[in-house]
């Protein structure tokens, strides 16, 4: 209980402090708003004993949509601490106090996936977000898993990248997350359920229980980018990308050396 509490205090004192200066750099059009959150992400992980092993590099320099399996709300500050990133959020995400207003601060797109028709806004906003300069993370997936697998991704939302500015040449980039070992044993299928967040599990007791159950592994690896061309079959990228996914994250799961390109 002492070690929830701690958490808890640290928490809500910096993250409002983090908010607050989030804000002060918008509001003045000042720069500094990627590694702000790049530390802070940092400090948060390092506050809840999470070990990140990065196994290839985030692309840059030009408009890249990451592709990514999703297993947990963890995912979100682990990525976040490794690179400034903007992320494609389930509309909810919005509403949660503190964390809503965060995420809009840092450019979160978000969407209502039960309303088809919202796609094509949607689409637009995140081509708006890779032409301005910023990485997006879309949860291909379009729902978490239980870690121990892929779900089949999801093509709709790639379609954004055929709205970007041609003057720019835009990637995709696949990005797995396996979540490996848990106060530095191998996790195991049936531990997973400390780091994955899925189906109806409610937050307040899946969050004690992580807290308490100690120092968690997370291997995100990055694989080699995927340029794109206004000819390409979205559904068909989109596959690729899917299987790219799932062979990096069984090889995490399975400890096995992955090598992956990197981007320059």
């Amino acid at each position: 209980m002492l070690r929830l509490t701690y958490v808890l205090v640290v928490f809500f004192t910096t993250t409002p402090a983090f908010i607050a200066s989030l804000w002060v750099l918008e509001k003045l059009n000042l720069p500094g708003r990627r590694p702000l959150s790049v530390r802070y992400y940092r400090m948060l992980c390092g506050l809840l004993r999470v070990r990140i092993h990065t196994v290839g590099t985030p692309a840059n320099g030009q408009p890249t949509l990451i592709l990514s399996n999703h297993v947990s709300w963890l995912d979100i500050p682990v990525i976040s601490s490794i690179c400034p990133i903007a992320f494609v959020a389930k509309r909810e995400v919005r509403s949660w106090p503190i964390v809503g207003i965060a995420a809009e601060l840092l450019r979160t797109v978000f969407v209502d996936r039960t309303r088809r028709h919202q796609t094509a806004e949607v689409n637009a906003e995140i081509a708006r977000r890779l032409g301005e300069g910023d990485p997006v993370v879309l949860f291909a997936e379009g729902t978490s898993s239980d870690g121990n697998r892929v779900l089949e991704f999801r093509s709709a939302l790639v379609g954004a990248v055929a709205q970007v500015d041609p003057t720019h040449e835009v990637q995709l980039q696949p990005l797995s997350i396996g979540y490996t070992r848990n106060q530095g044993l191998p996790m195991g299928r049936q531990h997973r359920t400390v780091v994955a967040w899925y189906g109806d599990l409610d937050f307040g007791p899946h969050f004690k229980e992580f807290v308490q159950r100690g120092a968690v592994d997370v291997v995100v690896t990055f694989g080699t980018p995927v340029p794109f061309s206004n000819g390409a079959d979205r559904k068909q990228m989109t596959r690729s990308l899917e299987t790219t996914v799932r062979r990096l994250t069984v090889a995490a799961l399975r400890d096995i050396p992955t090598p992956v390109g990197t981007a320059a």
